[in-house]
């Protein structure tokens, strides 16, 4: 706080004006790590609709590596299909889902799941129409849906994956799954392409209270946030008004922005919630540590929702399942064997035990530190899986190789390239996940640096 003084017991004028500058700096940076979920969603939809000229409920869908570099850890292994739509434009919305395998989901701005799509979801891979509501809106007459749900926004993003290798079958899925107003069944499909260079990340300085602002006009206010908003009133940021902050508030906000961002990686990278370790013998965490509706007990989980959509987007049931067999799980590795933070310069392995505690595949998948997003080598390979041709030790284990150089002689298959003097982190995915990853049996080693 620096020096505060006093005149017969009341601050002085001096130490009036730092204290509220203190106040508002302080109030800033928590907004900051209180509205990362919102934000990043709204920076994705500006993203779809002014760069890929996707408009509402328009499908946008990811193949390539190249195509998700812009998504925060994405994985490299199955396609996306993403649509965004603004609930208050279309009024209720029919999402009619294929059967066969895909894990799909409807979030609302917050990143709280409206419902799982797909295996996780209540149509468990059958298919089925889900009628979407936004908040207040009531079912139309006349309207027949499998499943009916009320989203916590009016803005939403829904989409899913396509769990299968088969070019067919995807093909088939990726054609049968539709987006249209509960009004007007007859509306054809649209899709866009994802082009040129992209992010979807929190923006950084100013632009992210410009985008924070945005965003909270075109949303209701909900019960638990309004003293949040309430202490960002005198930083320029109020329902109803434009954003036109002066010389003291920008500067307030742009420091805000960075030490509230500092605040978050740490948050995030060195969680200090109990329970985040996957095991005690080794420096893997969970990636999710939060209940998808965000609540528990008589609190909301706001470090956690923060330590989780600071560096990733979207959650659903399925991504926290404890049911064995069912959904993903999701492990994060930003540490080596050493304690040191994963370094691009420098050498890595890690193995991969044999009898991976999954029914479908696992994934190893390589993210930049400074975007959070899949790391961009000029390979086109962000990741390794149980799909690839991988070289496999005579116990059925993996070694695979992280490194700024070449890979090691007859492992090519096994190698991603990292980038010279860039951070990274490590996820591991598991598609079904079965009882040893929930009992934690199986052991995963941490990631060793080759000296």
């Amino acid at each position: 706080m620096g020096e505060l003084t006093f005149e017969n017991g009341y601050p002085s004028r001096e130490s009036v004006e730092h204290l509220f500058d203190a106040m508002d700096f302080q109030r800033a940076t928590q907004a900051y790590i209180w509205a990362l979920p919102i934000v990043a969603m709204a920076e994705w939809q500006q993203v779809h609709e002014k760069q890929f000229g996707a408009k509402d409920r328009e499908i946008v869908v990811y193949e390539s590596t190249e195509e998700k570099l812009g998504i925060l850890t994405a994985n490299a292994t199955t396609p996306y299909v993403i649509a965004f739509n603004d609930l208050s434009r279309s009024g209720p919305i029919m999402i009619e889902v294929p059967a066969g395998p895909t894990g799909g989901l409807v979030n609302d701005f917050w990143q709280r799941p409206v419902v799982d799509l797909g295996l996780a979801g209540p149509d468990k891979g059958k298919g089925g129409k889900y009628l979407i509501l936004g908040p207040g809106q009531e079912k139309p007459e006349g309207i027949a849906a499998d499943y009916v749900y009320e989203s916590g926004t009016m803005n939403i993003l829904l989409g899913t994956r396509i769990l299968t290798p088969d070019p067919n079958e995807y093909k088939r899925l990726l054609e049968s799954f539709l987006v249209y107003p509960a009004s007007n069944p007859d509306e054809v499909q649209q899709y866009a392409k994802a082009k040129d260079e992209w992010f979807q990340y929190q923006p950084r300085g100013l632009k992210y209270w410009e985008q924070l602002h945005a965003i909270y006009q075109r949303e209701p206010v909900a019960e638990r946030d309004r003293f949040m908003l309430a202490s960002l009133r005198s930083l320029g940021i109020e329902k109803g008004k434009p954003f036109k902050p002066d010389a003291r508030q920008k500067a307030i906000l742009e420091e805000a922005a960075l030490v509230g961002e500092a605040m978050a990686q740490a948050n995030s990278f060195e969680s200090r919630f109990p329970g985040v370790k996957y095991r005690g013998d080794a420096d893997w965490e969970y990636v999710i540590f939060l209940e998808p509706s965000q609540r528990v007990g008589e609190h909301e989980q706001l470090d956690e929702r923060a330590a989780y959509t600071y560096e990733a987007v979207t959650t659903s049931a399925g991504m926290t399942t404890k049911t064995p067999g069912v959904g993903q799980a999701y492990l994060g590795g930003y540490r080596d064997s050493d304690g040191d933070w994963l370094d691009g310069s420098k050498d890595y392995k890690l193995t991969i035990p044999p009898n991976a505690p999954m029914k479908q595949f696992w994934s190893i998948t390589l993210y930049s530190q400074a975007t959070r997003t899949l790391i961009d080598n000029g390979t086109g390979r962000a990741d390794r899986s149980s799909r690839h041709d991988l070289v496999k030790n005579a116990d059925g284990s993996v070694n695979l190789y992280f490194g700024p150089g070449e890979a090691p002689k007859g492992m090519e298959n096994n190698f991603v390239k990292t980038n010279d003097g860039e951070g990274f982190f490590v996820y591991l995915r598991l598609y079904a996940p079965t009882e040893p990853y929930f009992e934690r049996s199986w052991k995963l080693s941490d990631i060793e640096k080759i000296k």
